[in-house]
């Protein structure tokens, strides 16, 4: 007898997770026989997410998380779930719906754990819709400030080694854009506004893989404009920070070319660069 009914609880169990897997596809919260949604326990509307996650189906997965913060707000289960439907909704590629998640756990839980993940859900739903160097970095922006917040606030958590190395390339990915806007004047002959581009490089982007390109470039554009003091010092600093590149090459055949040399002349905001680079003068 004893036998029989522990048969009996267990085949009742698996029919009451078959009910609940059957509200696949369905976001009216009921299971086909009409059981609604409300009548499964947290536990169990939370290991159905995961089975919706499993069978990679995130969009299900984040709807069921949904549910248990709906139906169970106060719960344990609550908490896990809105961490998770953050992933879920992420994994989905709706960054607006992580975003928002993560902030709700951010803002619920700030002192728990997954509060630095949550924090990094948040940035990563910025920096994985930066687009290709061509469109508006807007996000690039956001995706800088989230990610600086993971670095500055959870410094000694898992995320913020990744958080760096994404700080970097998306900061990179700035300095990209303003090359490319450089070079395009550069090209037509708008020599001033190349020259403000790439001079931001220089300034602003000074660690990006950008900066010898940049000083390059500048010495193109100072030539072009017969500038040569400026362009003899863009030369100087490429020299003494960038002799292994071919951009150094190519400025040195092009300030050779017009018995020009690479060094430190006249007084302009490339020779304070230089003071401050080669020099270490930072007044």
């Amino acid at each position: 007898m004893a036998g029989g009914r522990s048969r009996t609880v267990v085949i009742a169990a698996a029919l009451s997770a078959l009910v609940l897997m059957g509200c696949s596809n369905q976001r009216q919260g009921f299971a086909p026989n009409g059981a609604p949604i409300e009548t499964f326990t947290a536990e169990q509307i939370f290991e159905r997410a995961e089975f919706e996650l499993d069978r990679e189906d995130p969009e299900q997965a984040a709807y069921y998380f949904s549910e248990v913060e709906r139906l169970y707000p106060y719960s344990d289960w609550s908490k896990r779930a809105l961490i998770m439907q953050a992933y879920a909704y992420h994994q989905d590629k709706d960054y607006e719906n992580s975003r928002s998640a993560a902030q709700r756990y951010i803002d619920f839980y700030p002192t728990e754990d997954d509060a630095a993940y949550a924090q990094y859900l948040l940035a990563l739903s910025y920096y994985d819709q930066i687009e290709e160097v061509g469109r508006d970095q807007g996000l690039t922006f956001q995706a800088l400030q989230s990610l600086r917040t993971v670095i500055e606030r959870y410094p000694d958590s898992e995320y913020a080694r990744s958080s760096i190395l994404k700080f970097d390339l998306a900061f990179d990915h700035l300095a990209a854009k303003e090359m490319e806007i450089g070079r395009y004047y550069l090209k037509r002959a708008h020599y001033g506004a190349a020259i403000n581009r790439f001079r931001s490089v220089v300034e602003d982007f000074q660690t990006t893989t950008h900066t010898p390109e940049a000083l390059h470039r500048l010495v193109e554009a100072y030539l072009s404009l017969g500038l040569t003091d400026e362009a003899q010092t863009a030369g100087a600093i490429l020299g003494y920070n960038y002799q292994s590149t071919t951009w150094y090459q190519d400025s040195y055949k092009l300030l050779a070319g017009r018995g020009l040399q690479m060094k430190a002349s006249g007084d302009n905001w490339l020779a304070n660069v230089y003071r401050q680079m080669v020099k270490g003068e930072w007044l």
